[in-house]
């Protein structure tokens, strides 16, 4: 008798979405002869009415792995436990899958998402295996998620570019890239575009050595700057600054320096939108195949993860625990400081 499995997902979208649900048609219905059924719109497919539900099959994959967004649509305003409507559709999930005769849900998306699958299996018993995706690539449980390098590629793209623009203008250009947690696509893509001064979330920064570094470049002819800032990278003394970090690095370099010639940049969803490159296009089709086969183990309340090298089933329960964020005293932010880029503390 063969499985009927669901698919969603959930979330922000990330290049490689498509790349996954490629890999569970291909391998599970393909190899596998499961009978796939894709939902729409993260949980609302199976909340609204009528549900929005698809069968998915091997022909209708044909340009997937290269196409950006998700197929099956997308929300992070979905969540069954505190619906649109004010009321809690949890339960109703468990029964539309039981009326349908789905054994089980592939839940694709990021630490919301994950958190709402393992509610739903510990509250409502429905049968879930999680695949996570984040462009942030925070989530404490694996190595790497898929999105995060075309991400990087993004904002790397992105410098190269602006360094030509800003070098011709003798012109100090800030870039706000993604990050709403965790610096790493800050890191990551300053690093490799160039960046003199990358500022994230776990090194509050201080406009004291800002000035310093613009100052320094301009004594060795160097009168150009590019300032990479993660959106949740806030100065010494403040919490937190949701939104508007890289206006605010503007705003105090300003005030400083009345003649500074400055610019802000925000990359905002460029980052997340378009082709996954070779490596994500690579991730999600080995996270989609191990999800594949924690299904036919039946090791329902399961993530798939990245752990040194090699993709594995791990307890969902686990995954949602915690986040990760730079470590301030790593490897990377120490090559940082190490080829003279400035992190603000």
């Amino acid at each position: 008798m063969s499985r009927h499995v669901g698919i969603l997902t959930g979330g922000g979208d990330a290049p490689g979405l498509n790349a996954v649900i490629r890999a569970v048609v291909k391998y599970g219905v393909g190899q596998k002869g499961w009978l796939l059924t894709g939902v729409e719109d993260a949980f609302d497919g199976l909340i609204a009415r009528p549900m929005r539900l698809r069968r998915l099959v091997p022909r209708a994959c044909g340009g997937l792995l290269q196409r950006g967004g998700t197929i099956l649509g997308t929300t992070n305003r979905g969540d069954p436990f505190a619906w649109k409507d004010g009321k809690n559709h949890a339960h109703d999930i468990r029964v539309e899958l039981d009326r349908l005769g789905m054994e089980g849900l592939i839940v694709v998306g990021g630490d919301g998402t994950m958190r709402i699958a393992d509610r739903l299996m510990r509250e409502e018993g429905v049968p879930v295996i999680g695949v996570p995706k984040t462009i942030d690539n925070d989530l404490g449980a694996t190595d790497q998620t898929f999105g995060f390098q075309s991400a990087v590629d993004c904002v790397t793209d992105a410098l190269d570019r602006l360094h030509t623009t800003a070098e011709s203008h003798d012109r100090c250009i800030v870039v706000e890239v993604m990050g709403r947690d965790a610096g790493f696509i800050a890191m990551h893509g300053g690093i490799a575009g160039g960046a003199d001064v990358i500022l994230i979330p776990e090194i509050p920064w201080d406009l004291g050595r800002l000035r310093a570094k613009l100052e320094q470049r301009r004594n060795i002819g160097r009168p150009f700057s590019l300032i990479v800032v993660s959106e949740s990278a806030h100065p010494l003394g403040v919490a937190d600054a949701k939104g508007g970090a890289g206006q605010l690095v503007v705003n105090a370099l300003r005030e400083a320096e009345p003649d500074l010639d400055i610019r802000l940049t925000v990359l905002g969803h460029l980052q997340r939108g378009g082709s996954p490159d070779a490596v994500d296009r690579v991730l999600a089709t080995r996270f989609g195949c191990c999800a594949v086969d924690l299904a036919c183990a039946d090791r329902w309340g399961q993530m798939v993860a990245l752990r040194d090298g090699h993709v594995i089933g791990v307890p969902l329960a686990d995954a949602v625990r915690s986040n990760r964020i730079v470590d301030v005293a790593g490897e990377l932010v120490a090559t940082a400081r190490a080829v003279g880029v400035e992190l603000g503390g």
